[in-house]
């Protein structure tokens, strides 16, 4: 210790204890020992000071002490010389430097398997990089290896270690290439992964095979992973090591000629173990010997039981023992499978999967063991089960409408429960954009069924929780079409923005949900009007009642439809300077037709109606003014003739009566006269 505040420190406590000594004492002092009950009080009044240090060569050492820590240690009752046996009577302030702890006076067991390790020697030799006692357990704070704060509980291990054999470390820089990576690789392997990833203290760390002080290389033949004692090593954990390789390895050669077998680490490499079943392991060669005969009988349910072993070792599963998923055979058995009367539970491995389908629609079928319902066997396969980026598999991208199709075309059993506008799924889709993309321009990332209705989660478009729900719709279709997703959902049709209790359309609304028809097709074109007008029915007859809209009735497409102006995807409120048919943006819009447009062309009332006295009061009045004055002449005109017809009549009879009369005389005089004497011929010769 240097410096005059530990001194003084010391000389406080002192005089301290020289006072409350009796007087018989007091009359007699001598320097303090460390002895006594109060032994670490004493070494505490200068260790409890943080700024303590003391140098070790070329470091700087803290030679504080937590006092609370140390109480709470596996060593809190002992006293502070029972380590530093070196200070036992001596008084203070003490020298420098201490006699180094052997901790081997309490523990002499671990302390001499130390000795023998490789660690030990490496002490023995001088190697300053060799680890002591305290470099794994601490010092003065170490507590009971099942206590999750120890140094050296099994979650922590790992990490002690790696503090020289992680890569890059002083340590490892020396050692051979193939001991290179060993802290990586383990915790890439199944025993890491059990204990750092899932918490799994039961799971293998390095002191459980290398064990904890006596650490041996393996060439020594009393380490524990030497070739000889490894077996005994993984049987602490792995006690069924001979029924587990009954087919690889004759169980009695483990007790008498051991030295013949492979090694454990000959197959399962030391610190990459993973879960590895070999293609001649026990249960695929006990179940082959029969399932492999194409002759073998089918199941009481018709099924074939022939296994093809070269379409299992194709499949994903090929490295999977039959017993893993038929959980009932019995290994032990002549016969394994005589006791199978369970259909095999996919959700055993596939546990989220599995959840996922309960709730579904096709698993609550099956629940009620209803005949029509689907079960993972029927999509995925049985033993020759493919990934969905293969090809072959039946859930590839192109293949999975014909998977669907076997329930749900038209007619089959699935098909047959569908009501209302749902007939015809299949034929619809093939026809659409995504089947066209799919099924004839070979586009595997083009939408599938199982892209909307999810693959294990179907459920239907009532469900809140479905994907084809109209409040998930837009979600939906934004996991491929992301931009479009993006304007929709800053448009006036997104319940982010439009607060109402009213159902607000989505893109299954307008596009249709299995007849999708590209955009630019002239039957999307003049369709689109009345997708739009079944909301906003008055506006959609204004429209009809202009040049647009009646041209559009005539079948021309070129003319301005609904989105023209609005926008498709991106509909905003006119009020919204960021809207198509703003102040700012009218008359862009306007031009991507009219290329001439000005602003006052611009101000052409589209939606004007002479049917709104509040929105166009001018045109309403017109209106029926004009009405009014067209209904009133003709009222009154009509008026004037209703009345003037007796007259015209009673004139029209005067008329025929004065003519009557008139006629009557002038015939009787006719009558009378004599005719009249013809000329006489005049003289030819005249």
């Amino acid at each position: 210790m240097k410096g005059p505040i530990p001194i003084l420190l010391c000389f406080f406590v002192l005089l301290g204890l020289t006072l409350a000594m009796p007087a018989a004492r007091v009359q007699a002092p001598r320097p303090a020992a460390l002895t006594g009950p109060s032994e670490n009080e004493v070494c505490l009044a200068c260790h409890s000071d943080k700024s303590l240090t003391a140098k070790r060569g070329t470091r700087t050492v803290s030679l504080f002490v937590d006092a609370k820590r140390f109480s709470a240690s596996v060593h809190g009752s002992l006293t502070c010389t029972s380590c530093h046996s070196d200070l036992e009577g001596k008084e203070l302030p003490h020298g420098t430097p201490l006699a180094r702890v052997s901790c081997g006076a309490c523990h002499a067991g671990e302390q001499g398997q130390h000795a023998r390790s490789l660690h030990g020697k490496a002490i023995a030799r001088g190697d300053p990089l060799a680890p002591r006692c305290i470099d794994c357990h601490g010092n003065h704070d170490i507590v009971p290896v099942k206590d999750p704060r120890s140094a050296v509980a099994p979650l922590k291990v790992p990490f002690v270690c790696g503090k020289c054999h992680q890569e890059g470390t002083p340590v490892q820089r020396n050692r051979p290439i193939h001991q290179d990576n060993i802290i990586a690789n383990y915790s890439e392997s199944i025993h890491g992964e059990g204990l750092l990833r899932k918490g799994l203290v039961v799971a293998p760390n390095c002191a459980t095979c290398h064990t904890a002080h006596l650490i041996l290389p393996h060439t020594d033949p009393a380490s524990s992973i030497a070739r000889r004692n490894i077996a005994a090593t993984c049987t602490k954990c792995h006690a069924q090591i001979e029924a587990v390789h009954r087919k690889t390895i004759r169980g009695e050669l483990w007790e008498k000629e051991a030295n013949v077998l492979p090694a454990c680490v000959d197959c399962h490499q030391p610190h990459k173990v993973r879960k590895v079943f070999y293609t001649q392991g026990m249960a695929d060669a006990d179940c082959l010997r029969c399932h492999a005969d194409p002759r073998i009988k089918a199941s009481r349910d018709g099924r074939s039981l022939t296994v093809h072993a070269a379409e299992l070792a194709r499949s994903r599963h090929a490295r999977s023992a039959c017993s893993q998923c038929h959980s009932q055979v019995n290994a032990s058995r002549v016969r394994p499978c005589e006791l199978i009367t369970q259909k095999v539970d996919c959700t055993s491995c596939h546990a989220e999967i599995g959840q996922q389908f309960q709730r579904s629609t096709h698993g609550k079928l099956l629940a009620m063991k209803d005949p029509n319902a689907p079960n993972c066997l029927e999509c995925h396969g049985t033993n020759g089960v493919l990934g969905k980026q293969d090809p072959q598999s039946l859930t590839f991208a192109t293949n999975v409408p014909e998977l669907c199709a076997r329930c749900h075309r038209e007619g089959q059993k699935a098909a047959v429960r569908y009501t209302g506008r749902q007939h015809e799924i299949i034929e619809r889709y093939t026809e659409s954009i995504h089947g066209k993309g799919l099924l004839k321009s070979g586009l595997t990332v083009t939408a599938t069924c199982h892209n909307c209705h999810t693959a294990h989660g179907v459920l239907p478009r009532t469900d809140p929780d479905s994907s084809v729900n109209p409040k998930n719709v837009p979600d939906t279709c934004g996991r491929c079409h992301h931009g479009i997703h993006d304007q929709f959902e800053r448009s006036v049709h997104s319940l982010r923005v439009t607060k109402t209790s009213k159902e607000l359309p989505v893109c299954s609304e307008c596009h249709s949900a299995h007849s999708i028809r590209r955009v630019d097709a002239d039957g999307f074109k003049l369709d689109i009007m009345q997708k739009c007008g079944r909301c906003h029915e008055d506006i959609a007859k204004t429209y009809f009642e202009t040049y647009h809209g009646k041209v559009s009735r005539l079948g021309y497409t070129k003319t301005a439809k609904c989105y023209d102006c609005h926008g498709a995807h991106d509909i905003l409120r006119v009020a919204d300077p960021r809207s198509h048919l703003s102040r700012v943006n009218v008359v862009q819009t306007c031009q991507k037709c009219h290329s001439g447009a000005t602003r006052r062309f611009a101000g052409y009332l589209t939606h004007a109606t002479h049917h709104d006295p509040k929105k166009y009061p001018f045109l309403f009045w017109t209106f029926w003014g004009m009405t009014a004055l067209l209904v009133g002449t003709f009222l009154i005109s009509g008026l004037h003739t209703l009345l003037w017809l007796p007259r015209a009549i009673q004139m029209r009879r005067e008329l025929r009566a004065a003519e009557s009369g008139q006629a009557q005389p002038t015939q009787a005089n006719a009558e009378s006269e004599p005719p009249i004497a013809p000329a006489p011929k005049e003289d030819a010769d005249a």
